[in-house]
């Protein structure tokens, strides 16, 4: 049985620019989110998660954090999120906050004292190092957001401050007591605000190796080189990741920590989750998806290249990290996030978008785990499509742009890949209703573009769409099996998913086509119920046939 009372939720992430307008200002809102609670209740939903909310620039929307204590202006007050948690509370579910650990905003107080007084005890919240022998920088180490890791002191000195994204956002010392003192504060505050959890953005990258280490290359220069081995998963990060959630629940103990830990292995899940080691109830890894590369283009950057799912390699990464955590913790469940296109889109088939849409999530929620369904997933809600490389407002693409040129492609086709690739194109309004803007708001939103023809209102009101599908799924996922069954990989080819989930009482079984083709399916073991059913997937004694991206789920006898 479970334990906690999170080990039984279906988490709604809510990119809260692109969610809900209720000021009409274009960009989606604290308020914009409350009004629409019961929607959530109504689909399954048990806890919500916010993307930052915090004050912020707005470099990385929201993730370069100015002030921890305050609410950006442009998403709400402090009473407006009050009344958020109070709403989410009395209707029986949970919210949980993202937390942004690892690095501020360059507007935060704290840097900009580091700055303005080098001697002043704030410069030690940040890393800072002296030049290389040469007057460069310190090591070849690459940003996630391209270039170095390291930029020249604002104020003029000689030293360089270390920015693992871009170099507006500086990375925090956390071998400084005081920046963990400081963040075990803020963290407290906010769950005494009434939230039930926290999301720790980008934790695995709080310990950082000796700086007078280079990434060795080919060339010897000091190109900048991404260089996970010295800034993620070292062994402080357990340290430090102990300590902080270790305080919280201290006060807390019913405080859920889901870590993203976006490169880890399942060994490395299993380390981060250990019952009784106080640190991370679930994580989040980006090493479930597969993504098949064969037929990669050489002649230019993959890095925006679309691709479709090598399922083979997606039910072995499933099977490893279901067996890695068998017994220890619950592996979280995600098709798509913030930082990545949207399944519809990524892994979808266009011919059979509704029919796609319910097999992929047939194939994963069932699954032992904690569902994560990203905001408008469950209308089968596609990627905006822009006109502008500018709109993707990533200093990564127009490398990727001026390859694929070389390579002579048009810039059509450029465009085309990016909307199917970009985290960006993921980002766009929710689509409520068939209004202008389709409801979001009345003011054009802040990511606007071509969009596919969907909202919420139509697909409640029909009984065959992706939304009342995924409605059926949630309520299925509660049942006694699904919550304490084992998963079990059953052996097919390459073009199916299937699984058992067993709890010793029950058993199921879950047979999902992900191709357009039909085909057939022979059940280890005869069916007794049909359970949930789509696509026109039909079982006769153990036979199973599967049209074109249909799914089925069984009760064994």
């Amino acid at each position: 049985m479970s334990k906690h009372w999170y080990d039984q939720q279906t988490i709604y992430q809510i990119y809260p620019k692109s969610f809900n307008d209720s000021n009409n200002d274009g960009i989606g809102d604290i308020p914009g989110i409350t009004e629409k609670v019961p929607y959530l209740k109504e689909l399954g939903i048990t806890t919500i998660w916010l993307n930052p909310i915090y004050q912020s620039p707005q470099v990385d929307n929201g993730y370069d954090v100015s002030d921890y204590y305050q609410v950006d202006p442009s998403l709400g007050t402090m009473a407006e999120v009050e009344d958020l948690i109070a709403t989410v509370h009395q209707n029986g579910m949970y919210i949980i906050f993202d937390f942004v650990l690892n690095h501020t905003s360059d507007q935060h107080p704290w840097f900009k004292k580091a700055v303005a007084e080098p001697n002043s005890p704030y410069r030690d919240y940040y890393l800072w190092q002296d030049p290389a022998a040469d007057g460069g920088r310190p090591n070849n180490w690459g940003s996630f957001f391209g270039g170095s890791v390291w930029d020249k002191d604002p104020a003029g000195g000689s030293q360089y401050y270390f920015h693992l994204f871009d170099k507006r956002m500086p990375d925090l010392n956390w071998k400084n007591p005081a920046v963990r003192q400081a963040m075990r504060d803020v963290a407290e505050f906010w769950v005494e605000k009434g939230i039930d959890g926290l999301r720790l953005d980008a934790f695995i990258h709080l310990a950082k190796a000796d700086f007078r280490q280079t990434y060795p290359s080919a060339t010897g220069d000091q190109t900048p080189i991404i260089s996970d081995m010295f800034y993620a998963h070292l062994p402080k990060v357990h340290e430090y990741l102990h300590d902080f959630v270790a305080a919280i629940k201290a006060k807390h103990p019913d405080t859920y920590v889901v870590g993203e830990a976006s490169s880890a292995d399942p060994h490395l899940m299993v380390d981060y989750t250990k019952p009784g080691t106080d640190e991370c109830d679930n994580v989040i890894t980006f090493r479930t998806f597969a993504d098949d590369n064969s037929h990669d283009d050489a002649s230019f950057s993959d890095m925006f290249q679309p691709r479709p799912m090598d399922v083979t390699t997606y039910k072995q990464h499933t099977v490893g990290i279901q067996a890695a955590l068998a017994g220890v913790s619950l592996p979280t469940l995600y098709w798509n996030n913030h930082d990545m296109a949207r399944v519809a889109t990524r892994y979808g088939d266009a011919d059979y978008p509704l029919q796609s849409a319910k097999s992929l999530a047939t194939a994963l929620y069932l699954q032992r785990g904690v569902p994560i369904i990203y905001y408008g997933e469950e209308l089968g809600l596609t990627n905006i499509r822009y006109n502008d490389i500018a709109d993707f407002e990533d200093q990564t693409v127009p490398g990727f742009v001026e390859s694929a040129k070389a390579a002579g492609k048009s810039t059509a086709e450029i465009m085309t890949m990016l909307n199917k690739t970009h985290k960006m194109a993921g980002r766009g309004p929710m689509q409520w209703n068939d209004d202008p803007n389709h409801g979001f708001s009345d003011h054009l939103p802040w990511k606007h573009g071509a969009t596919d023809d969907m909202n919420a209102a139509a697909e409640m009101a029909d009984a065959d769409s992706v939304w009342n599908y995924y409605r059926q799924l949630l309520q299925l996922k509660q049942q006694s099996v699904f919550v304490n069954g084992e998963f079990i990989m059953l052996p097919s080819n390459k073009q199916l998913f299937t699984y058992a989930i067993d709890d010793g009482h029950q058993q199921a079984a879950i047979v999902c086509n992900l191709t357009p083709a039909m085909r057939t399916y022979t059940l280890p073991f005869e069916a007794d119920t049909t359970w949930l059913v789509q696509g026109g997937a039909t079982v006769k004694d153990r036979e199973v046939t599967l049209p074109a991206w249909s799914s089925i789920v069984l009760q064994a006898k």
